[in-house]
């Protein structure tokens, strides 16, 4: 029988069946047994760095509970956020695999339970067991692919508005809202956040927020955004 934090492993893939980064999903219970025998599950709290880009792969971690934040830096300071990593994500497998150095700063926005298999050990895990390698062929594939399609949607928009809509819209369909009326979304990050994945400054931001407010296009309540018009919302976000 798997263990109580086995059944976490399993429980955040049930949650997020909208997501291709499944990867210990669908292994058979052996695979997984052995899978426990290596990882290290730990909490930790908001604002916890898990590793930092450009430092040497000391293995994976895959979200159980929580969300992390992907950033990279310019050599000048200026910060990026790539990608918010829910429940059910990996990170650091292409480090891990390559022996590279981690490519992001990864740090927790809030609360996490975060299972750690050191890269030795999932190295070996792979030479072992030909499924899971077979699996990770695939999720490295597919966040090549996912990471081409953020860039040309994200990268290629003219403005900070399409920008900004292009993103809302992704959350709300991430998060299986996106087929509701009114979409509504947990705003996690600050105006600053944001601005750090769309490119621009945080007074841009703030600005395109109030001018989608004003427009009747969102409503906040308390943090949590509402989509009241995303006929308009994905007009902004295709206007070229």
């Amino acid at each position: 029988m798997l263990s109580p934090y086995g059944m976490e492993i399993v429980e955040s893939c049930l949650t997020c069946k909208l997501r291709a980064d499944r990867m210990f999903c669908d292994l058979p219970d052996n695979a997984l047994r052995a899978f426990e025998k290596m990882k290290f599950a730990t909490s930790y709290p908001q604002g916890a760095v898990l590793f930092v880009e450009g430092q040497m792969p000391r293995g994976i971690f895959v979200i159980c509970k929580g969300s992390v934040k992907l950033s990279i830096t310019s050599p000048g300071g200026r910060t990026m956020i790539v990608k918010l990593a829910e429940a059910g994500e990996i990170l650091g497998l292409s480090a891990t695999i390559s022996g590279r150095p981690y490519e992001v700063t990864a740090e927790t926005i809030d609360p996490c339970q975060i299972t750690f298999v050191k890269r030795e050990d999932f190295l070996q895990f792979l030479k072992d067991d030909v499924e899971t390698c077979f699996k990770v062929a695939e999720q490295l594939g597919e966040k090549y692919h996912n990471a081409c399609k953020e860039v040309r949607s994200l990268g290629l928009s003219h403005s900070a508005a399409e920008k900004l809509a292009t993103l809302l819209l992704e959350w709300s369909s991430k998060n299986g809202e996106s087929g509701k009326a009114e979409p509504r979304l947990k705003l996690r990050l600050t105006h600053e956040e944001i601005a750090q994945m769309i490119g621009t400054s945080r007074e841009t931001v703030t600005r395109l927020f109030a001018e989608l407010k004003k427009r009747q296009i969102l409503q906040t309540k308390g943090s949590t955004l509402v989509i009241r018009n995303t006929p308009a919302l994905r007009d902004i976000a295709n206007h070229n």
